[in-house]
């Protein structure tokens, strides 16, 4: 059940980046780096604003997972790190466990970066590899190579992480089955916590998406894609890695190294947003900030000067907003927890979150995709209620055919 007092998740975009990888469809902006002072005082301004709101609502300022994603957030110095979080811990309060993430091109950080981001409280880092083939990253426009991957795990490691994920895309151009599994072995090789996996989307409006269009970049091969998918499932499962989402494998020890922080997301629970182009939901609100570094920047300046009456958790950078509904919420779920291929739609959970039956509101989608073979229902007891329904292997292959019964 989600009321006021659910802990948050706080999302910080970082839009900065020294070079736009040809495939990237997210909102980042090279050669702006000079504007990152004022980016970090904006950050700032919008954590006061929307921290006092939450005051004024009286809604929870508890904290339990914070994300730094980009972009390139590792462009920031350890000192703009530490104002921004002086302002969080003005505002909100951190729970002793708290999850605090950031995402980093491995030639982007040295040990003493990371030994000071580590101080300040950070204490998972993410680290966009993508492969280990020397061809596909510079296919894929990434100004690092594998040795400096390496670098960038041992800095990680002697700077005390211990909570360590490396990303990867697959269903490349002309990417072979062979190099795929090249690039799993060398990864799992560097024995990290978490590996996330996804495929190569071309997505409109990118150099990618226009050259493939184009003729020039070779569409990938959906059927190879596929193979690697599932290649991946099964040698991850053998190297001690447990699947709990559609794209995203961690280890399972004295404790979980599943992703705290896109859990909150997937499960459908409140998360606010801050920067530029960055996505919130709390408080019955879905809604999104302005794009454009300058125009952020611009709409939270001078505040004290405008005090503009918003609704929490709306700030002045708050560009679209939309006020969920039920079926919207109930929609939302389907999709995002049937992506947890393990813990999928529980009956009982779904029924406490919304006072419906899960099968009487969706009767029709729910036996069409176990007609179809895209889900299976798992019983724990003979009770109804401790049904849960998730993709079977073959829906995690077809994901979208699932999700999209469930589109509003």
């Amino acid at each position: 059940m989600i009321n006021d007092q659910t802990p948050l998740s706080l999302y910080f975009h970082i839009p900065f980046c020294t070079h736009r990888c040809a495939y990237c469809d997210f909102n980042t902006y090279a050669g702006q780096e000079d504007a990152i002072p004022a980016y970090v005082d904006a950050l700032c301004a919008e954590i006061n604003f929307i921290g006092t709101a939450a005051k004024s609502y009286s809604y929870t300022n508890k904290v339990h997972t914070i994300f730094f994603g980009g972009g390139t957030p590792s462009l920031l110095s350890p000192k703009q790190f530490e104002i921004i979080f002086k302002a969080i811990r003005a505002n909100f309060s951190l729970t002793e466990d708290a999850e605090i993430s950031i995402e980093a091109n491995p030639g982007t950080v040295s040990l003493d970066s990371l030994q000071a981001l580590r101080r300040i409280g950070i204490n998972r880092i993410s680290f966009g590899v993508q492969s280990a083939n020397t061809e596909e990253l510079h296919m894929l426009e990434r100004a690092h190579n594998f040795f400096q991957v390496i670098d960038a795990v041992s800095f990680a490691r002697k700077a005390g992480f211990d909570d360590l994920n490396l990303d990867l895309i697959y269903g490349l151009p002309e990417q072979t089955l062979r190099t795929w599994q090249t690039t799993l072995q060398r990864i799992v090789d560097l024995n990290p916590e978490h590996i996330s996996a996804y495929a190569l989307t071309l997505e409109h409006g990118t150099p990618f998406g226009k050259w493939s269009s184009r003729g020039i970049l070779p569409l990938p091969d959906p059927d190879l894609a596929a193979e690697m998918y599932e290649y991946a499932e099964e040698f991850l499962a053998g190297h001690g890695f447990v699947q709990y989402e559609i794209s995203n494998w961690a280890k399972n020890g004295q404790r979980s190294y599943a992703c705290r922080h896109n859990l909150q997301y997937w499960r459908g629970l409140p998360y606010l947003a801050f920067g530029a182009g960055a996505h919130g939901y709390a408080n019955g609100y879905r809604y999104s900030n302005a794009l454009r570094i300058k125009t952020y920047i611009d709409r939270l300046t001078d505040l004290d000067s405008r005090s503009p009456e918003l609704h929490f958790p709306l700030s002045p950078a708050t560009v679209n907003q939309h006020t969920q509904n039920p079926q919207d919420e109930m929609s939302e779920y389907m999709m995002t927890n049937f992506r947890l291929v393990h813990a999928g739609v529980s009956e009982s959970d779904f029924r406490l979150r919304f006072g419906s039956a899960l099968l009487d509101v969706y009767p029709v989608e729910i036996a069409e995709l176990l007609k179809n073979g895209l889900i299976e229902k798992i019983n724990m007891s003979e009770s109804k209620d401790s049904d849960i329904f998730r993709l079977s292997k073959r829906g995690r292959l077809l994901g979208n055919q699932v999700f999209m019964q469930f589109v509003g």
